[in-house]
């Protein structure tokens, strides 16, 4: 109860305009506050921030280069993030800016490995935590650099000692910001450790995981547990370091574990699936990867992790085409917003998921209900007898369910049905 009441006073602090709360607190359990998506611009298109906040998302995830704001040694020019930030602050949208990469001033263009080099990112990130201190930004430590991101090659000891002085920096000359990493690919739990090991969870606020996979979103349950067994054992006393789910996508041209197309209408349903995964299992920050595609070569996965399609149509509303991930998120956001996840209620096999979400104006109950089977699932949902409003997860309305004495009959199918008690009891 403690975070919920801290959830609803930060949401009503961005709408009294203040920003004071925001820069020290990570987003709570109550949806949408923590739903985002990742963005590649820093100059928004006429129309694209309303319908990007239109969907539900609180949060934009982008990147914050080094190498273009420090292009003189020790003079910083902070001002496309500077304008990125004016219209985020007028949807009240929060940023996640990850801290990248390298610079040609040090380390020859490399990721910072000297002690010169780590000074010098570290008094970068700092005049940056400055310059946009209290708006409520999560700073995260690189992206994914137990990949190639990092430079020559990845380094977790090179890593870990650049985080560790950012970390020092940041507590010492802005100690309300909130830092998070490492942002790496997948939930690597070799590079994790070695993080952990390093002593970066006594400056993290949040461990941040990119959990891609072309498996069901479902799966990843068992990685979060492992991972955060993996934090309590490095985290220092009394401090809880919640998982934060960076980046994670499934792109429209991908093609299942039965070498099936996903296509449009299958990612639709896996962006449900994962965000209600994530709350699910306590991850606080939920960041969608693409806002929209990429490009058009149909056979490239790159260009289609998008929640809308690529071109863009100034003059007409919306800019971008929707697509069914689009009304995926913005349903998924406006049913369940002021809710938050209570519990799943047991109807029958492991496949089957039905979600109790409790909160909202009336104090009831919302259900999210679906299988990970291929074929629909008949289950009995104990749940109180009544007349239940249906809705699909792209939107449509189904016809409405009513349960008796003994529960709820319900199909479940691989998409996500969102079930409304009529007339909640008080």
């Amino acid at each position: 109860m403690k975070t919920f009441a801290v959830a609803g006073l930060l949401s009503t602090c961005f709408l009294l305009g203040s920003r004071a709360l925001a820069a020290a607190e990570l987003p709570g359990p109550v949806v949408p506050d923590g739903l985002g998506v990742n963005i590649h611009f820093t100059d928004p298109r006429p129309g694209e921030i309303e319908m990007l906040a239109g969907a539900g998302f609180r949060w934009v995830r982008m990147d914050f280069v080094w190498d273009a704001m420090e292009r003189e040694k020790g003079v910083y020019d902070f001002s496309a993030w500077d304008r990125l930030m004016a219209a985020l602050d007028a949807h009240h949208i929060r940023a996640v800016f990850i801290l990248d990469y390298s610079n040609r001033h040090y380390d020859n263009g490399q990721s910072p490995a000297s002690d010169a080099g780590r000074e010098a990112f570290a008094r970068w990130a700092v005049a940056a935590a400055h310059h946009f201190r209290n708006r409520g930004i999560l700073w995260e430590m690189y992206n994914e650099p137990n990949t190639g991101f990092w430079k020559p090659k990845s380094d977790v000891k090179q890593y870990a000692k650049l985080a560790v002085a950012v970390g020092k920096a940041l507590r010492e000359a802005e100690p309300n910001e909130l830092y998070i990493g490492p942002a790496v690919a997948g939930i690597d739990f070799a590079f994790l450790e070695e993080c952990f090991k390093a002593g970066t969870l006594n400056y993290w606020r949040g461990v941040s995981v990119h959990p891609y996979r072309q498996e069901d979103p479902e799966t990843v349950a068992a990685d979060y547990a492992r991972l955060r067994k993996l934090i309590d054992q490095y985290a220092p006393q009394e401090k809880t370091i919640p998982i934060l789910s960076g980046e994670w996508g499934y792109s429209s041209a991908w093609k299942n574990t039965a070498q099936k197309d996903i296509g449009e209408a299958g990612q639709g349903k896996i962006l449900s699936r994962e965000l209600l995964t994530n709350l699910a299992n306590g991850v606080l920050l939920s960041i969608w990867y693409d806002w929209h595609d990429d490009g058009l070569d149909a056979k490239d996965p790159e260009c289609h992790f998008g929640t809308v399609r690529h071109a863009y149509s100034p003059g007409k509303t919306p800019v971008y085409e929707p697509k069914p991930a689009y009304l995926a998120a913005q349903t998924l956001s406006r049913l369940l917003q002021g809710y938050r996840f209570q519990k799943r209620l047991p109807v029958g096999t492991p496949h089957d998921y039905v979600m109790a979400f409790a909160g909202g104006k009336d104090h009831d109950v919302r259900l999210a209900a679906w299988t990970t089977d291929a074929a629909p699932r008949t289950v009995v949902v104990p749940i109180a007898p009544g007349r239940y409003t249906v809705t699909g997860h792209t939107g449509e309305t189904r016809p409405p369910v009513v349960a008796g004495a003994k529960g709820l009959s319900l199909v479940l199918t691989d998409a996500p049905s969102y079930l409304v008690l009529e007339r909640p009891n008080h």
